[in-house]
């Protein structure tokens, strides 16, 4: 039997278990505004580098799809950030949208 395994979900469940994680959305602000998923910071991909958290901490990212948040992340841990995950798309979340 095949199971259909949802990255972002299971990424998010990581996060909300992760002490001092932090959930970033790195779409621009527009798509941001139209939806996001609650608890997540707005920074978008072109001023990921300027992420106001600690280099130390826990940081999951989030886009569209899921391609800009592989390259934030990428971005991320080039910059010295040691704990970093892209956890994929919004459109594959299943949960409360907030606006």
């Amino acid at each position: 039997m095949f199971l259909f395994r949802n990255r972002m979900n299971e990424g998010l469940q990581e996060f909300r278990n992760t002490k001092g994680a932090v959930l970033v959305d790195v779409r621009e602000p527009a798509e941001y505004h139209s939806g996001h998923i609650p608890g997540a910071m707005n920074i978008p991909l072109g001023n990921i580098q300027q992420l106001p958290v600690e280099k130390s901490s826990p940081v999951f990212v989030y886009c569209l799809r899921g391609s800009r948040s592989r390259r934030a992340a990428s971005v991320l841990k080039q910059a010295g950030f040691e704990k970093v995950k892209s956890i994929g798309g919004i459109t594959s979340y299943r949960g409360p949208i907030e606006k």
